[in-house]
């Protein structure tokens, strides 16, 4: 899987060394295998299960599938030190369906920079791309104003509602391989891709 580059960013895929490695807590592992110092409370194996929707022996049992489009956010020369900055990935590869599920986080010290935005902008248009991908999705908490406005700069557009088992109602949103983006990227997510 390639690199994307963005305007202030390298996406740069997760492995499943990358993985075990965060399972491990051995920070040094995994800031050598992305080049890139790594955050002090991120990234922990509660927030890779949740953002993975799957334990260590799942990933395992099938890395190219369940990291399918998953990469990690590295800022770029400009942005200061060479640092991950969060995360952007899908909940595995494409359904029977051709549809793929975008997630995102931005760790706490660098929110509210459009790092989020840039990311998932970059991943969606890459994921629309793929062969067999018909549509990207995403579900968020209408109160999740700032995932929301990322969900939406990435041209999803709102189409129905799902029940989260503890917190209520999620919004559904979807952006079709077959239709024009009805909102703009933001500028900062110019792609190219990186060998």
């Amino acid at each position: 899987m390639t690199v994307l580059i963005t305007e202030r960013l390298e996406l740069v895929p997760i492995t499943l060394a990358v993985v075990e490695a965060v399972f491990r807590n051995d920070r040094e592992a995994l800031e050598s295998l992305v080049d890139a110092r790594v955050p002090e409370k991120w990234p922990g194996r509660s927030l890779v299960e949740r953002a993975f929707s799957a334990d260590l022996a799942c990933i395992r049992a099938n890395p190219a599938k369940r990291l399918w489009g998953d990469r990690l956010m590295i800022s770029r020369p400009g942005e200061g030190e060479r640092r991950v900055v969060g995360s952007v990935v899908f909940h595995g590869a494409p359904d029977d369906d051709g549809v793929v599920e975008v997630g995102y986080g931005v760790e706490q010290g660098s929110q509210g920079r459009g790092y989020g935005s840039e990311a998932t902008c970059a991943a969606v248009e890459w994921a629309l791309a793929q062969p067999g991908v018909r549509a990207v999705a995403a579900a968020t908490f209408t109160w999740h104003t700032a995932s929301v406005k990322i969900i939406q700069r990435a041209g999803l557009e709102p189409c129905g509602w799902r029940e989260h088992e503890l917190l209520g109602e999620m919004q559904l949103f979807e952006r079709r391989a077959d239709r024009p983006m009805a909102a703009p990227v933001v500028s900062g997510a110019r792609l190219a891709m990186a060998r």
